[in-house]
């Protein structure tokens, strides 16, 4: 797996990213089924409010047409983030199955038109290891 990430900060409350990815797999399902596959993904993020965020992001992929095993979608997920005082819950409905880039590029069967929508989530947390320094008290 690669990926080139091209981002930009639109404004202080909206950005994008481009990327670029190519997928390579050792393992498909028949031999008529590439073991490399490439992709376009689209992502924008929305601040509505200081800590709740509107994220989008949308693959379009390069050679779907190439698998007969299955028929493949592009991947697209619409979700939430909300922030809490150290973590950030992620809220999301997706086409995809898979929440890595080998599964949600390479496998996406499931399409929006056909009600194949899955819901899902992360928590997150930042942990730090040093203690912060301070002053002595005299």
């Amino acid at each position: 797996m690669a990926q080139i990430l091209v981002a930009r900060k639109i404004s202080e409350g909206f950005s994008i990213q481009f990327t670029p990815s190519y997928v390579h797999k050792n393992l498909v399902k028949t031999e008529l089924d590439p073991n490399d596959v490439f992709a376009l993904g689209a992502g924008a993020r929305l601040k509505l409010t200081k800590r709740i965020s509107l994220n989008a992001e949308y693959y379009a992929i390069a050679n779907p047409k190439t698998y007969l095993s299955s028929k493949m979608y592009n991947p697209l997920t619409i979700g939430f983030d909300i922030e809490t005082g150290g973590h950030v819950f992620q809220l999301f409905v997706t086409n995809s199955i898979g929440m890595i880039e080998k599964s949600y590029i390479t496998e996406t069967t499931g399409s929006w038109s056909k009600g194949d929508i899955r819901f899902g989530f992360n928590i997150s947390r930042v942990f730090t290891l040093t203690k912060h320094l301070k002053s002595p008290n005299y």
